[in-house]
């Protein structure tokens, strides 16, 4: 009789890891056929508008090449976006992990109430604020032309908020470092630098990647703010403006070569530091 249960639990076992593998696989091709027609599409030399074939009927590299040429405007909006994600990289991480260490290390007045404001606040969408941001930033000539600096200026406005996943990760060091590095002469500076940040460097990766790839993907501010100027449009918004009605037609296989090119970046910093992001991420994610 047991072995007779034990060979129907491991029947009804099977067939539902079956069935989960073919839901599962399913799932899967319909989630990676769009980025496989983006690939695809790029190397079409034949229908640069869109087309019902998957397969192209003729391959070649001439979309990557126009994307590089004088007639088009991909490398300024690829170069506005990359000084935006690595400005705004740098600056969010620092304020972040200072923010972290004194949420975490110090004890003063209000400094709940602070943590419980800055939680409830970032609770809401940011596209809230968008027409505010606008104006702000058109009243002192950060749109258009100069979207890149007023960008920055907004992405890095409120980085010590994002404090959460940080403080979660040094709460669970112990203090009796730090205590150990102010017996031996340490000032709050020194033990933040040279023994904090050495010890968090999953949580560090973890905080650049998120930090670059806001801004590197933003679309709907950047458009907003960049007002259709070339020079100060980020990709994102600079190939929108090739979907249009207008524009289709002639660069939709353009449009493709530059999603390809975009999610190279983002790619291959997922692939060698994807270790050290899932720690982040984990590590990170203990109560406070």
């Amino acid at each position: 009789m047991a072995e007779k249960k034990s060979m129907k639990l491991s029947t009804k076992r099977r067939i539902g890891n079956i069935a989960s593998y073919i839901t599962l696989g399913l799932i899967s091709i319909i989630w990676i056929m769009p980025f496989i027609f983006l690939v695809l599409k790029s190397f079409d030399v034949e229908n640069p508008g869109v087309t019902s074939n998957v397969i192209p009927k003729a391959f070649g590299f001439n979309n990557y090449i126009y994307l590089f040429s004088s007639e088009c405007n991909f490398l300024q909006w690829y170069f506005n976006t990359f000084i935006i994600a690595l400005v705004v990289c740098v600056v969010q991480t620092a304020m972040q992990f200072a923010m972290s260490f004194v949420l975490s290390r110090f004890r003063f007045a209000l400094r709940k109430p602070m943590m419980n404001f800055m939680l409830v606040l970032g609770m809401f969408p940011g596209f809230l604020t968008m027409i505010v941001l606008y104006q702000i930033l058109k009243g002192i000539g950060l749109t258009g032309d100069n979207a890149v600096p007023g960008l920055i200026l907004v992405y890095v406005a409120s980085s010590g908020m994002g404090y959460y996943v940080i403080k979660g990760f040094l709460d669970t060091m112990p203090k009796s470092l730090d205590e150990a590095a102010l017996v031996d002469g340490a000032t709050r500076a020194q033990i933040f630098l040279k023994v904090i940040v050495p010890l968090c460097k999953p949580i560090l990766i973890y905080t650049i990647l998120t930090s670059f790839m806001g801004p590197w993907g933003d679309f709907v501010f950047a458009y907003t703010v960049s007002l259709g100027s070339q020079s100060g449009m980020n990709v994102a918004a600079g190939l929108n403006s090739w979907l249009s009605a207008a524009n289709i037609g002639q660069h939709f296989a353009h449009f493709c070569a530059g999603g390809v090119i975009v999610a190279i970046p983002v790619m291959v910093l997922f692939l060698f530091l994807q270790k050290y992001y899932v720690e982040g991420v984990t590590g990170g994610a203990v109560k406070g």
